[in-house]
């Protein structure tokens, strides 16, 4: 039964691979397919055939070497037969009965019969079927023919008999190999081999090996081993191939990244010229509002402190916040000058952050803009803080500025903030996302140089950008700007190294920045 199901499961497989083998014909020019009666069969029919011919030609060559030898002896007995009665007849004896029905005898003249004496019978033409002898006697000659007919019978029954067991014989034969051999050993692993080859052309990498278990231990066992091989090898190489793609896909965007940190620098040295300007300005006119700051500072104290009430409290008290703000002008452009090397020490960039978010608030109306961060509280940044606060606060700002009056529904600025591990050192990147109008692309150029005052930072002087990337840099960073890929606004990406770089931009790896919104 278990033989069966195999026959007709490689029928069914040997017929789907006759129609892949159809596909495959009617794509391949007919000069180059096999020519011939069997080149265009199927193996079991190819077989099939191969056995009617086979049995068609033993029976052939049975009835031609068999038949004359048969037919030879059958007529030695009955030429035997003839002969014997000839001898009879010329002694004149009487035949005996049981001979008498198998012979008929003929007197004929003997030179009508051809006979000369002797005493020996001799074989001689006479009618058909029939086996005669011929002997000469006094008066004549005597002519004998014998006919075994169930001699006759006999033979060509064991004739036919012979033929009939050597075709049946065979015929069971080619009937064990179709059941029992070939399906395990011929049929099924070709089926298993068409399988595995239709696999690999539709893409089903689950199924394009031929199991070891359809293997047989012959030639066809060593084609499917090789073939599996091959079949290895080329998914090693693809796999090889798509990952040197990779790696030239990451190289790519290595690439591309170090070209825009290099774009930057070579506008950075632009300017640098137009900032040591700059710098040497605001020291300058720090220098020069410090002597009236003090003296202002001092009456302002003074008439705080003192009973007279030239000036109202009120009027006193504004005249020493405006003074304070005079005093952080001056203490900015002092940093802008970089009067002062940084002080570094370790601190949360969670408490920069929150410091940062609060200044804001208090500096701009954000009633209809959510901000707020999800840095965590365990981060630690070693850097100056104070710096640093002013970088996220200048950001910020900017961010509130270009949402402004389109704050509403869904307005929002988002700080988040990330560690990865770098070149052997760890480097922490900060991400500003705000829900704005975006920044226009022939602004991202010059988004961090001085005095740039668009839309985006319309009520400044175009200075809070441009000193926030001074003092990324003093640190050893880097701030790039692009709008946002998930949502509407504009994303500012910070890159710090987690201990400070004593003041010396030591550059920031090209990876350490994404080309996506994270």
């Amino acid at each position: 039964m278990a033989d069966a199901e195999n026959t007709i499961g490689a029928d069914e497989g040997l017929r789907a691979g006759a129609v892949r083998t159809e596909t495959a014909r009617a794509v391949t020019p007919a000069s180059d397919r096999p020519r011939g009666l069997l080149a265009s069969m199927r193996i079991r029919k190819k077989l099939i055939f191969l056995h009617s011919l086979f049995s068609l030609l033993l029976a052939s060559t049975l009835l031609v070497a068999v038949r004359p030898a048969v037919e030879r002896a059958v007529g030695d007995a009955e030429g035997a037969l003839a002969g014997k009665a000839a001898l009879a007849v010329a002694a004149g004896e009487e035949i005996p009965g049981p001979m008498r029905e198998l012979v008929t005898v003929r007197r004929v003249d003997a030179g009508e019969a051809g006979l000369v004496g002797g005493a020996e019978p001799v074989p001689v033409e006479g009618e058909a079927g029939w086996t005669w002898r011929g002997v000469a006697v006094d008066d004549g000659a005597v002519l004998v023919g014998a006919r075994l007919g169930s001699a006759r019978r006999a033979t060509l029954a064991v004739y036919a008999l012979v033929i009939v067991a050597l075709v049946a014989v065979y015929g069971l034969i080619a009937v064990a190999l179709e059941v029992f051999v070939l399906p395990r050993h011929v049929y099924g692993p070709i089926r298993a081999l068409l399988d595995a080859d239709h696999a690999v052309r539709t893409g089903d990498t689950a199924g394009e090996l031929v199991p070891e278990s359809a293997m047989p231990a012959d030639e066809m066992g060593e084609i499917m081993r090789s073939r599996n091989e091959a079949i290895r090898g080329l998914r090693e190489q693809g796999a090889a191939l798509a990952h040197a793609l990779d790696q030239l896909e990451t190289v790519a965007a290595d690439l591309k990244r170090k070209n825009h940190l290099l774009e930057n620098t070579k506008r950075n040295l632009e300017g640098a010229d137009r900032l040591m300007s700059l710098g040497m300005m605001s020291a300058g006119i720090a220098h020069e509002l410090n002597t009236p700051l003090a003296v202002a500072k001092g009456l302002a104290e003074k008439l705080l402190a003192s009973g007279d009430k030239s000036l109202s409290d009120s009027e006193a008290a504004l005249l020493g916040r405006v003074i304070g703000r005079l005093e952080r002008l001056s203490e900015g452009l002092l940093d802008f000058a970089r009067a002062r090397e940084p002080a570094y020490r370790e601190a949360s960039l969670a408490e920069i952050v929150d410091e940062a978010i609060t200044l804001v608030r208090l500096d701009r109306e954000t009633g209809g803009i959510a901000i707020g961060h999800r840095v965590p509280d365990d981060l630690l940044l070693e850097c100056d803080a104070d710096r640093m606060v002013q970088v996220f606060v200048n950001v910020i700002r900017n961010g509130v500025d270009a949402i402004g009056s389109n704050a509403g529904s869904g307005a929002s600025i988002d700080v988040t903030a990330e560690v990865e591990q770098r070149d052997g050192s760890g480097w922490v990147t900060v991400l500003v996302r705000d829900s704005g109008p975006g920044i226009e692309a022939d602004l991202l150029a010059t988004l961090f140089d001085p005095f740039v005052s668009t839309r985006l930072d319309s009520t400044g002087t175009g200075l809070g950008l441009a000193v926030a990337e001074g003092i990324v840099r003093e640190h050893a960073g880097t701030i790039i700007a692009r709008n946002r890929r998930d949502a509407r606004g504009a994303v500012f990406e910070i890159v710090l190294p987690r201990e400070a770089a004593g003041g010396q931009a030591a550059g920031v790896p090209g990876e350490a920045s994404r080309e996506g919104d994270g």
